[in-house]
């Protein structure tokens, strides 16, 4: 756990999760102005003007030395080191509002020089306001354990931080003296910036061209449109949008290559810095989770690959392919087109799904939908993808590329977890635990993933119907599960290479990535020869170790979903409870509260158990035809 409550994680769902429709009358992106208002998000409700906020960035630069009279005082006095630490919520909670809406304004149109200005200018400023706090914790440490906890006994103010002292003390040897501590967040800029930098060449500045159809239609390739593309029918569409895609991130090898294995020396420098033993510890240290738990995931799943071989070997089948490729993964195997759903019908759709959760849920659920918390459609210069972000001081944010596709419909669902859950944290946790850990943090968003798609399955009223929602749960688990744990294997291998000492190249980076990609779909998908450029182009790469987390979240969403489904005693207060704890516990306690203990096999057997029943289920129905 760190104090650096002003570096906000963006909680972001994978690109292929969201797409955008290529339809013949949307040969032009939209501009933002061409968007109805009630589609766009509400960042007057953050910050009502540019002036208003220079004037809190003024305030906040103004603050700077607002900790100089506690240094080497916070032993003084429990209320002396409670209005430091207080002090020190306020203002991480001004900076992060600063911070959030410098870059919800940037992702509205990342082209925009101010914009980038903006964003670059509240970044920096906060790393002034760390350096400032830095001293904080090592002086704490200093003053001994005994004398910081028994300072929670004498001042009832001060007793909302002992969880926070407490884990402070268990981290005591990773945390160095406050020069040290000063000096790491005065690099906390150079430390972003392999980031920083791909996403400016992944965002701003990559143009994969145009691609023409089977109708002689000219297409202009984009993220959104390109995921679109894989569920056409027009195989060769596929595969000419596939081969200009890599193509296009192959004109940046050599800069991608050198940008991530930057990020990994990062990773490396902290890690030694901080006195762990491997990158891994470091990454899970803030959560309190131990290696271990990684490493048996992938023991898991490498163990139980049979279940995706199979699928893999079906897909070739129903598809009629002497040979599958990469870009044959994402089109429907059933004969039915799939309906586009508009974004009106798609949120009644979701409130449906999402029942279980109790009208308390739903009326906040309605509430998000209409009070513009949602930037809905894609527009030119967006930020692809979609992902959510609390603001603590007002509501949360969302920002989708909906393009009236089943999967954008689930990115609504995914997204809208996200923001219930910060809004229920938000109410019921003081600034110092608002925020989740990561390891929890894509729970609440898969439950209501895993209930709409349960509700979905249950509705269908045809064959074709229900093969197409099951075809759809299969690439679910294997998109949020299986391919997490891949990630997560080869984030690992490259991680270990450079703990080593040995050195990476673009030749490195694509074996690596394609020997796994190889093994986990096993013998009957071919993979040509550009189809490992995904070891350099997926961003989550640049947060070390993160992607388990979708891994471990889905195998607990799966468990509590059911529940909630059963209508189990007690199912709906537990979840609640879980959704309104932020960080005043270890997340694996709170999980465990919530039902869900993954020190234990079960969830992940569960998980891998269910995907094997789905696929088994899909060749029944196939055999039977």
């Amino acid at each position: 756990m760190t104090r650096k409550h002003f570096v906000i994680s963006v909680l972001a769902l994978l690109a292929f999760l969201t797409v955008t429709s290529f339809a013949a009358d949307s040969k032009k992106i939209p501009q933002r102005s061409d968007i109805e208002a009630k589609y766009k998000w509400k960042l007057e409700d953050l910050y009502p003007s540019q002036a208003a906020w220079e004037k809190d960035f003024d305030a906040l630069k103004g603050s700077l030395n607002s900790f100089q009279p506690y240094k080497g005082h916070l032993g003084d006095s429990p209320a002396t080191l409670r209005t430091c630490l207080a002090l020190m919520d306020s203002l991480a909670s001004l900076s992060s509002g600063l911070y959030i809406y410098a870059h919800l304004k940037l992702d509205e149109d990342t082209r925009i020089n101010a914009s980038q200005e903006r964003a670059d200018r509240i970044a920096n400023l906060s790393t002034q306001l760390w350096q400032g706090m830095a001293f904080i914790e090592p002086e704490i440490l200093g003053l001994g354990k005994d004398k910081a906890l028994g300072m929670c006994n004498k001042d009832a103010g001060l007793a909302v931080y002992r969880f926070y002292l407490q884990d402070l003390f268990r981290r005591h040897e990773h945390i160095l003296s406050d020069k040290e501590e000063e000096l790491l967040a005065l690099a906390d800029p150079l430390a972003e910036s392999p980031r920083q930098i791909f996403s400016m060449i992944d965002d701003a500045d990559i143009d994969y061209g145009t691609v023409t159809d089977s109708t002689g239609q000219v297409i202009a390739l984009t993220k959104e449109r390109y995921y679109k593309i894989l569920q056409s029918k027009d195989r060769a569409l596929r595969r000419t949008a596939n081969r200009a895609r890599n193509r296009a991130y192959l004109k940046y090898l050599n800069t991608l290559s050198a940008t991530l294995g930057a990020s990994l020396k990062r990773d490396l420098f902290l890690t030694k810095a901080r006195n762990y033993p491997t990158c891994l510890a470091m990454s899970l240290d803030s959560d309190s989770i131990p290696s271990e738990v990684v490493t048996n995931l992938i023991s898991a799943v490498n163990s139980n690959l049979a279940p995706l071989h199979k699928w893999t070997k079906l897909r070739k089948r129903i598809l009629g392919y002497d040979t599958l490729f990469t870009y044959d993964l994402d089109v429907p195997l059933t004969s039915r087109q799939q309906p586009e759903v508009p974004y009106e019908e798609a949120k009644k759709i979701v409130l449906e799904g999402l029942r279980p959760l109790g009208p308390d849920y739903l009326k906040e659920f309605r509430t998000g939908l209409e009070g513009g918390w949602v930037d809905v459609y894609e527009t030119q210069g967006k930020k692809s993808g979609a992902y959510q972000w609390g603001t603590y001081r007002k509501h949360p944010y969302l920002l989708l590329n909906y393009n009236d596709s089943r999967d954008a419909i689930f990115a609504l669902a995914h997204e809208m977890g996200h923001a219930l859950h910060s809004v229920y944290t938000d109410r019921d946790e003081p600034y110092a635990y608002r925020w989740h850990y990561l390891f929890n943090s894509e729970v609440a968003s898969t439950t209501n993933e895993a209930l709409l798609m349960k509700h979905l399955l249950r509705s269908a009223k045809t064959r074709e119907e229900k093969m197409n929602l099951l075809t759809t749960y299969i690439e679910q688990i294997i998109g949020t599960f299986y391919t997490q744990v891949w990630f997560t294997e080869y984030e690992l291998a490259i991680h270990q290479r450079v703990e080593k000492g040995e050195a990476t190249s673009p030749e490195y980076f694509r074996k690596a990535y394609r020997e796994i990609f190889q093994k986990y779909w096993g013998p009957n998908l071919a993979i040509d020869s550009l189809n490992d450029m995904g070891c350099l182009r997926i961003d989550h790469f640049y947060r070390p170790y993160y992607t388990y987390k979708y891994a471990t979240s889905y195998a607990a969403a799966q468990m509590l979903s059911q529940e909630l489904l059963e209508h189990r005693p007690g199912a709906v207060e537990r979840y609640r409870k879980f959704l309104s704890t932020g960080s005043s516990k270890y997340p694996m306690a709170i999980l465990k509260e919530a039902g869900v203990d993954l020190t234990t096999p079960e969830p992940y057997q569960r998980t891998i158990k269910l995907f094997g029943e789905l696929v088994d289920e899909m060749e029944r129905m196939l055999d039977e035809k």
